[in-house]
């Protein structure tokens, strides 16, 4: 057990609550266990009794008393996981070292694997964020999440490595300032070369369990623009995807309202296609390829993450080259 210690709250910490604070640095503290420490003056803000509803600015020194970090019973350490087991989140963390594709002070992008879930649920007991103690890699703080991509939909997920970077990027992502492309095998060949599927969507329950459906009365206004890239004959087309808002499984509900649903995907298209049987894998070819974000200081970046290896061995097998230039993003 460490003894008292004095943190003193760091540049883009400042304006949070002190419970808030006290939270984010020490996950597994519970909000009773705050109100305590900090009745009994056990937790002080320059030196003064602070209550937790009071900010703390950047600069200020908090007082740690030693027991803040007392072992938790394993209930409290899933919770803290998100019902992960602390072994499996440790594991995960590490693994998704190798898939960490950008790393600078503010921001950290992986190549989220297919088949892996953003956060926990129901049936979801291994998830990203029960992992992401692990991927503080020197930071103070636990990176955030700050948008999110479908289980079975690989490519980049971004990550904020600090609560200021993750307020930013919550504002860009809100306001559109960021692009998202998406690379999908659809079946069949789409009407047009390109253009912008305007449905909006609503989830409505079905006999699989719920489902996202258009729906003209119920339904938010859902926009994505597609463009083809390359084609292997009538049966299946490369298309570039791009969302320009954010609902569920747009990009899914899109491609299958076209005409064209994505290859592989089980829920809005067909379970079986004749283009299987050349050996390609039976799961969800759709791919985050590449996300455009701006930077506070300097001009936007772009992230690019590699196809997963199922999605490599269909590209070989069709014949399609991810490094055309005509797969590149069109500018706007």
């Amino acid at each position: 057990m460490s003894g008292v210690r004095n943190i003193v709250v760091d540049d883009g910490e400042g304006g949070q609550r002190l419970d808030r604070w006290l939270r984010n640095r020490f996950p597994g503290l519970k909000q009773g266990k705050v109100q305590k420490l900090l009745r009994t003056g056990q937790i002080r803000v320059d030196g003064a009794r602070s209550k937790a509803a009071d900010r703390v600015e950047e600069g200020q020194t908090v007082r740690i008393p030693p027991n803040i970090e007392d072992v938790e019973d394993e209930v409290s350490k899933k919770a803290t996981l998100g019902g992960m087991d602390v072994e499996a989140a440790g594991k995960l963390g590490d693994d998704l070292k190798d898939c960490i594709i950008y790393i600078d002070d503010d921001i950290l992008a992986i190549n989220k694997p297919p088949g892996l879930a953003v956060q926990g649920g129901s049936g979801m007991d291994t998830h990203i964020d029960g992992a992401l103690d692990r991927l503080k890699l020197g930071a103070k703080e636990r990176p955030r999440l700050v948008h999110r991509l479908d289980k079975d939909t690989s490519g980049v997920l971004l990550l904020a490595r600090t609560r200021a970077s993750a307020a930013r990027l919550a504002k860009a992502f809100q306001a559109r300032d960021t692009r998202k492309i998406y690379w999908a095998i659809v079946v069949g060949a789409p009407p047009h070369e390109g253009g912008t599927i305007d449905a909006p969507l609503a989830k409505l329950p079905g006999k699989r369990g719920d489902l996202v459906q258009v729906d003209e009365n119920m339904g938010k206004s859902a926009k994505t623009r597609f463009r083809v890239i390359d084609k292997a004959g009538k049966q299946v087309t490369w298309v570039e995807l791009e969302p320009l808002t954010g609902r569920t499984h747009q990009l899914r509900v899109h491609c299958q309202v076209m005409g064209n649903p994505i290859l592989g995907d089980g829920k809005y298209g067909e379970r079986d296609s004749a283009v299987f049987e050349a050996g390609i894998a039976k799961k969800l070819h759709l791919h985050a390829r590449a996300l455009m974000i701006p930077r506070k200081n300097g001009p936007p970046i772009t992230i690019t993450a590699p196809l997963p290896p199922h999605m490599e061995d269909t590209w070989k097998t069709l014949g399609f080259d991810p490094e055309d230039e005509q797969a590149q993003p069109v500018d706007l």
